[in-house]
């Protein structure tokens, strides 16, 4: 296994030129997908940086290949996959939890296909291969401490302490009918409390946003105290602001977030050299530093020995429960 200097190691070759790194992917690469030349298109609903560093380090390795990266959120791309089928305009999507995965499985918007080199655990694959996921994610609290300092306001420590009076207005996050992310939060603090709970919590909100990411950013940026998003999002902010701390509530709800090929890809070959890249040690290895829990055994920025992670206790229609929030909250 690898030490975590010499992943480190392996993610900043990604910067080498183009031409190094191409000559020596070429040579390794299977006769059956030496076929570079050609386009590829992503849907994908990463954060920008993390889609930067992916999007530079895969097109070193491949070159000729003319990337097209689409960004949305999780439901939005959910959705326009699911409409385009029969006239798929993407080849892979990436970068969408197990839950969206899942609907476009079961909708038929994406074909089997087994990555070569796969380097991710038994956990993190679809029994039936239709997907793989590069990293498992936790749900947790963006907190800003100079604000909550100003405002004389405690830290809070759990999910529970967010329904607190105390923090009226004082806490954003997405709209769970725009985002993967407010759709997991949401799901599981229902699962966990009920509608009752979400009810008080609805009391606090500041804001309901269309990106999972942008409750992190707000708290950075001093517009409100508390935001709920997913942990990546969350440790950029924190690298970047002292004032910004990531608080894990006692039950963490959590995803796998993936990608999969798209069934009747325009571009299926270059689709299927983007996957067996992203899941591969490569890829795994230049996501590494982003990431939570990886999907590549060792790899990772949790403690798990801090982490309790909730599981669902009893299935959720996605649709049905997105109906019902709408109803509750939205306008």
């Amino acid at each position: 296994m690898m030490t975590l200097f010499e992943r480190s190691r392996r993610a900043l070759l990604s910067t080498l030129p183009a031409a190094l790194l191409a000559t020596a992917f070429s040579a390794a690469m299977p006769a059956a997908h030496s076929a570079e030349a050609g386009e590829l298109v992503l849907y994908t609903a990463s954060n920008d940086e993390i889609e930067k560093v992916v999007m530079e380090a895969f097109q070193a390795a491949h070159p000729t290949i003319d990337v097209k990266s689409i960004n949305m959120s999780t439901g939005p791309i959910t959705e326009k996959a699911i409409a385009e089928m029969g006239n798929p305009q993407a080849d892979v999507i990436w970068m969408v939890n197990n839950f969206a995965l899942e609907k476009l499985k079961q909708s038929g918007a994406l074909q089997p296909y087994t990555p070569l080199n796969l380097a991710v655990a038994p956990a993190f694959i679809d029994p039936d291969g239709f997907w793989y996921g590069h990293d498992a994610t936790i749900m947790a609290m963006a907190v800003n401490t100079r604000m909550l300092a100003e405002k004389n306001l405690p830290l809070p420590t759990d999910w529970t302490d967010l329904i607190n009076p105390i923090y009226q207005g004082q806490v954003s996050i997405a709209a769970p009918t725009k985002s993967g992310t407010g759709y997991t939060i949401m799901a599981n603090m229902y699962d966990m409390y009920g509608w009752n709970f979400i009810d008080n919590l609805h009391a606090n909100i500041f804001q309901y946003n269309d990106s999972g990411s942008a409750a992190a950013r707000q708290v950075a940026g001093g517009e409100v105290a508390i935001g709920l998003s997913y942990d990546t999002a969350i440790l950029q902010q924190v690298q970047a602001s002292p004032e910004v701390e990531m608080v894990i509530g006692r039950l963490s709800p959590s995803v796998i977030e993936g990608g999969g090929l798209v069934a009747g890809a325009p571009h299926e070959a270059e689709g299927k050299l983007f996957m067996d890249w992203l899941f591969s040690e490569d890829g795994l290895t230049v996501m590494a530093p982003y990431v939570g829990i990886g999907a590549m055994p060792g790899v990772g920025n949790i403690d798990l020995s801090t982490v309790t992670l909730w599981t669902l206790r009893r299935p959720i229609d996605e649709d049905a429960f997105k109906q019902d929030w709408s109803k509750r909250y939205e306008g």
